[in-house]
């Protein structure tokens, strides 16, 4: 099981991350990602499905045409991971 982040390593980890920012209340991530169209915004939720099923983690996500607003917090961890940091990494590659 994903251990929770440390505040030090959660500093650290989030440093690596740019456009992504804290749930108030949570321990957790989110980032909106707004694309050209439905079906560019569509493709990019299936990408990230693929990579999700592979780390077996899986995001909060919501969409609304060509927006896919995203929040990363590790359920059985109670907070933020390695997992989410992964996560959000290849969904920011797989955005461009």
């Amino acid at each position: 099981m994903a251990q929770k982040f440390t505040p030090e390593a959660r500093k650290a980890a989030l440093g690596r991350l740019k456009n992504w920012s804290d749930v108030s209340g949570r321990d957790a991530i989110t980032r909106k990602f707004i694309f050209k169209d439905f079906r560019e915004a569509f493709a990019f939720m299936t990408k990230v499905a693929e990579v999700a099923d592979e780390l077996d983690h899986h995001p909060e996500w919501f969409n609304v045409y060509k927006t896919v607003e995203v929040t990363l917090s590790t359920h059985d961890a109670g907070g933020l991971t390695e997992l989410d940091v992964k996560l959000a990494e290849a969904m920011d590659k797989l955005a461009g």
